[in-house]
Order: structure tokens, then C-alpha cells, then sequence
């Protein structure tokens, strides 16, 4: 039997006061969800008319069926395409998991499907504007998915950035209903990701070409799956098992292991088990105070992708939870770093789950108390059952064993009491330029304060251009604002990663502070991200000029620039140069531009309060003259 240990005072603590501060909303929240099942099985409120068109699609044992009141009606919400490899295994589960709900007698059925898009093809393309804001788009599609109030539980297929904090925002809204997360697995490694990487800065120093670019990246990404560094879809993966929404250690099977098959038809009766019981609960319900406490966790002890100091608090606002970046900041001081995977390392997540994978690490950190031990998930109550690794027998019979107690490679998975590093790698930055955050994990210790001029941009072809003439061959702050939310959509400026480490490299030191996003593409140049107040709201990013000095402290939380406050308050702020507004569908998202809260709330449209917002600049309405 696992050992208990006490909750470490500062998980406790932060827990306790994200408990009282979310109080009023967590309350409202509840009540929501208490009302919704109080009206009981929705089907059955339905009118003749209203049930015969939700059946009508059905053969004639599932109209029989769902004409009743006893099955379990079970809608899959579904991030398939067939364009993007991590959710093209999708193709098959709607059958699959058809097969396992009549197998207890109850009826799947696909209720709608959301958008999936790619950060890795749209990245530094017009494209890349709507990725943020798509998160929302997927939440809503979730709720019109769900919204025929017909079903009794659900399945989520999704995997990748925006899609899994956006699907789990809308089954928040139907949050009395019982629900699973269903990944996909990643794809098998490919090309060695330190040899990946000296491809790429040697294409930024322009020693190698488009041909042998190209030829690493598609070694690199080559099957269905997700693609297998650590960023923000494999961050996503791993929260879904911490935190209970997944069965436990499902997130890293991969795509073609018959594992995967067994796992996906065990989630899909396990909600229609709940959905049954005499004491059905939801996922809303499953994410409370301490699961989110325990996603930050798992997040920190990993190193996981920076898009979640946004995604993790705009899915426990969903929940009617407020958690902050000082909340993050406070948890990642005493949190240790339990992984070196890439960026923050060379292996992979196969290489992670070769190792002892999510259940080796919640083993560890319930062993060390830094886990809410007593919380419910999808498996039952008690996160103890999520440090056992599931397996078939040779029935083919899915089983659970307790994992090894023992790493199976230090090198990429160590035990909480001999972490790689004591604490879990993320700072919340503080001072005269705002509030930002910075991902330190795979930041040596020499290179976390920066003290030097800035170079100031607002686009990162610009500062592409910049490095390519050699004029940033000096120690140097990047600055690139104007690529905020409500600028231009918050895009991901990963394209700057390999130019910004050839000039770490060259011996120069460098940073860089944006309002715009890194993702887990965060890597060996210090980066104050998700700079807010942002630039286009007037923000102190605003006043900054060629030539002022910045310091980025990472050991301190300090980022301000050395300029005398009364002359930086009397400066004007820069003019907006003013991106596109239009083409590759971004005239469709000017609502959301001007009406997404800031970074630090979670950027998310969703009843941000107006204090929150400083009103953006203006922004064209959808159809209007540009």
C-alpha cells in the first residue's frame, strides 16, 4: 500500500487561498451544475417531436434504446481531421467506441465535431493570429456540441494546443455531466532532437539550406501522433492524467499499440458506469481547487509548455476557479524540476514514458507531498489509482500494475527527493515593464540576468532580418511588441528560438521581452513573455525606445528598464504599427480582439470583467470597410 505523506505548507497554502478567493464564483459554479442534474435525465423532459429528431439518424435498437430512459446516452466531441498527424488517429474511435457503449448497453454517438489547427504549419504565417482566440472558438463548438441536451456523458478526442483547454472550457459549461478525456498517443521518434536543433541554427547562420532544413523537420514529424517534444499538446496530455481526466497513464500510449484501442473502449464505459450509478458526478465536479492545484504541479515538475500560465487559468475559470501567476510562482519555488525533456533537455515524451512516464511521476510527488492525494478523477476517488501503469494480458484484458519504483532512465525521469533542479523552472516577472513570466528549466544559471540594451521590434520577420544583417551581434534585449491579444491575436514567436541562441552562442548576452507567446518552445535564451499590460493598451512596453536598458533578473522576478520613471511616464507611447487586420480569416476574429482579457486572466472572451480590460485600439467590425 502507498505510503501517505502530510501535503507540503505551500501546496497547502496556495490551495487554501485559491479555495477562498474563488469562493463566490466556485459557489455560482456549483449551484449551475446542482441545478442542471436536478431536472434528471435530459431525454426524458424532451417532446415527442424534440426526441424523434435526436433518434432519427439511429438504427433501430438504438432509437428503441434512447427512446427509454434506462442507456446511457454518450456524445463524442471530436477534433478529427486528417490534415494534422495527432488527430488523424481520430478517424477510427467513433466506430471503436460505438462498439464498447453497446457493449453496457449504452448508445455513442459523434455530436459535433470542433476545429483542430496546427501551430507548427502556421507558425510565423498569417495564420498563427487566429490560434489563440481558437481555443474559444473550440470551447463554444464543445457547448453547441453538447447543447441538444440529450446525453447523459461524454468523450472528448483532442490533443494538441488549443484544443484540449478548449474542449475542456466547454464541457465545463455541461459540467454535471460525467466525462473523459481520449488521447491519441504520439508518433514514434524520429530524428534526435539535439541533432534537430544544430540543424536548425545552422539554417539561421545560413550554413545549410532549405533542402537539408527540410529534410531534418520531416524526419522529425513523420507519422500520426503528436509530434514528440515537450510542448504544449504533450503538456496538455500530461495535465489530463495529473488531473485525473484521462484513465490512468493513458496519455503516451501510442497511436497504433492495441493499448491504446483497450484504453479508449474502458473510458467510454467507465462514463456511461458513472452516468448509471446511483451517485453520478461530473467533470465539473472532478475539477476542483485541488485538481488544478495538482495540474500546476505536474506542469512545473516537468517543465511543461508556458502557453499553460494562460490555458490552466482560463480552464480553472471555467470551473468557476480563480488561480494567478503568483499562485504559479509561489508553487514552482518549491516544486522540483523532475524532467529533462526537450526543449528543456534532448529526449522525448517516448523516451519519458519509457522511463516510468506520468505514473512514475505521480507516484513521486504524492511520495513527497506535493500532490492533493484525496481528490476525484475519472477512475474514482483518490489520485493514488493514477500511479499504476495500465497493460494487457495476454487475453488481451486491460489491466493496472503499480509502476516502478525506480526511474527506468535518470537521465530523463528522476524521483522528486533527486530532482535535475530543486524548484520548477518558471518565474513571474515583476517591475517597471509589468507582469510577465519566464521559463528558466533549460536556462544555465550564467545566462538568467541579462542587463543590456534593447533593440526594439514589432514583428519577428523584423528582428529575423535584423540577426540575418548581423546588427544584433552585441549584448542585446530583443523587444517585440504589438503581439498581444488584443494586438494581433497573442501568435507564438518560435521562429526567433534558433537566431536568438546562435547570438547566446556567439557569446553575446541576450534576452527577450515580448507580449506575444513562446509556448514550450522556450529554450536556452531568457524570455519575459506574455509581457501585460500590453503594448497596444498602453502598456510600458510601449515607452520603451532603441538604445534603453533592460534587466531581466530571473532569480529575482525583476524586469524593468533603468530609465527614469517621470521621463518614461511623459513619454508618448509608440504608435501602433498596425498588422493586418484582414485576410486568412482574421476579419472574422475582430470581436475577439477587442474583447479578450488580459495574459495574466487567462486571455480568454469569456466573462472578463471590464476592469480587467483597458479598451484596445480600435478594430475594424467583421464586413466593415478596412
Amino acid at each position: 500500500m502507498a505510503r501517505v505523506t502530510p501535503l507540503h505548507r505551500v501546496v497547502h497554502d496556495v490551495t487554501e487561498r485559491i479555495v477562498e478567493r474563488s469562493a463566490p464564483q466556485r459557489s455560482a459554479y456549483l449551484a449551475q451544475l446542482a441545478a442542471a442534474r436536478a431536472h434528471g435525465r435530459p431525454r426524458s423532459a424532451l417532446g415527442c417531436s424534440n426526441l424523434a429528431h435526436a433518434v432519427a439518424a439511429c438504427g433501430a435498437s438504438e432509437r428503441a434504446a434512447l427512446s427509454g430512459d434506462e442507456a446511457a446516452s454518450i456524445a463524442i466531441v471530436t477534433a478529427y481531421n486528417d490534415m494534422l498527424s495527432a488527430h488523424a488517429p481520430y478517424e477510427t474511435y467513433p466506430r471503436d467506441i460505438k462498439a464498447a457503449a453497446t457493449d453496457v448497453g449504452a448508445v455513442a454517438r459523434v455530436a459535433g465535431g470542433v476545429p483542430a489547427m496546427c501551430d507548427g504549419v502556421t507558425q510565423g504565417r498569417p495564420g498563427m493570429e487566429l490560434s489563440l482566440f481558437s481555443r474559444d472558438v473550440i470551447a463554444m463548438a464543445t457547448a453547441i456540441a453538447l447543447s441538444h441536451d440529450v446525453f447523459d456523458a461524454a468523450l472528448m478526442l483532442g490533443v494538441c494546443d488549443k484544443i484540449v483547454p478548449g474542449m475542456v472550457a466547454g464541457a465545463l459549461a455541461f459540467g454535471h455531466l460525467p466525462t473523459a478525456f481520449v488521447p491519441a498517443g504520439p508518433m514514434a521518434s524520429g530524428l534526435p532532437n539535439a541533432e534537430k536543433a544544430a540543424v536548425r541554427r545552422a539554417a539561421a547562420e545560413g550554413t545549410v539550406g532549405r533542402t537539408e532544413l527540410l529534410a531534418a523537420e520531416v524526419a522529425s514529424y513523420h507519422s500520426p501522433g503528436t509530434c514528440t517534444f515537450y510542448g504544449t499538446a504533450n503538456s496538455n496530455q500530461l495535465l489530463m492524467d495529473v488531473m485525473g481526466l484521462h484513465l490512468p497513464g493513458a496519455a503516451f500510449i501510442s497511436p497504433d499499440d492495441p493499448l491504446r484501442a483497450a484504453l479508449t473502449s474502458a473510458a467510454t464505459q467507465r462514463v456511461a458506469q458513472i452516468a448509471a450509478s446511483d451517485a453520478p458526478y461530473g467533470i465539473g465536479e472532478v475539477v476542483d481547487e485541488r485538481v488544478v492545484v495538482n495540474g500546476a504541479v505536474a506542469l512545473l515538475a516537468t517543465g511543461g509548455s508556458t502557453n499553460h500560465t494562460i490555458h490552466l487559468v482560463a480552464m480553472a475559470a471555467a470551473a468557476g476557479i480563480e488561480l494567478t501567476w503568483e499562485d504559479l510562482d509561489d508553487l514552482s519555488r518549491v516544486i522540483p524540476l523532475c524532467t529533462r525533456l526537450y526543449p528543456s533537455g534532448t529526449a522525448d515524451v517516448n523516451h519519458f514514458h519509457a522511463a516510468g512516464g506520468t505514473p512514475f511521476l505521480v507516484g513521486t510527488l504524492l511520495d513527497a507531498g506535493l500532490l492533493h492525494p484525496d481528490v476525484r478523477t475519472l477512475a474514482g476517488d483518490g489520485l493514488q489509482r493514477y500511479r499504476r501503469t495500465p497493460w494487457l494480458d495476454d487475453a488481451g484484458d486491460l489491466r493496472w500494475d503499480d509502476a516502478p519504483s525506480v526511474s527506468g532512465d535518470l537521465d530523463v525521469l528522476r524521483p522528486a527527493s533527486a530532482p535535475f533542479a530543486p524548484d520548477g523552472g518558471l518565474r513571474v516577472l515583476r517591475g517597471s515593464l509589468g507582469h510577465a513570466v519566464v521559463k528558466v528549466s533549460a536556462v544555465a544559471p550564467e545566462h538568467r540576468v541579462v542587463e543590456a540594451p534593447v533593440r526594439v521590434f514589432s514583428d519577428q520577420t523584423a528582428v529575423l532580418e535584423a540577426f540575418s544583417r548581423r546588427e544584433l551581434d552585441r549584448d542585446v534585449v530583443v523587444v517585440v511588441r504589438e503581439q498581444g491579444p488584443s494586438a494581433n491575436g497573442m501568435p507564438e514567436l518560435h521562429q526567433l528560438t534558433p537566431s536568438l541562441t546562435v547570438l547566446q552562442r556567439r557569446g553575446f548576452r541576450v534576452a527577450l521581452v515580448t507580449d506575444g507567446r513562446m509556448s514550450g518552445a522556450s529554450g536556452a535564451v531568457p524570455a519575459a513573455i506574455h509581457v501585460t499590460p500590453e503594448s497596444v493598451h498602453g502598456g510600458p512596453i510601449a515607452r520603451l525606445r532603441d538604445g534603453d536598458v533592460v534587466r531581466l533578473d530571473c532569480t529575482t522576478g525583476q524586469l524593468d528598464v533603468l530609465v527614469d520613471a517621470d521621463e518614461l511616464a511623459a513619454r508618448e507611447p509608440a504608435d501602433a504599427t498596425g498588422g493586418s487586420e484582414r485576410g486568412t480569416g482574421r476579419e472574422l476574429f475582430g470581436v475577439m480582439r477587442g474583447n479578450v482579457g488580459p495574459a495574466d486572466r487567462g486571455a480568454h472572451v469569456f466573462g472578463t470583467p471590464p476592469s480587467a480590460v483597458v479598451a484596445p485600439q480600435a478594430v475594424p467590425a467583421f464586413g466593415s470597410a478596412s
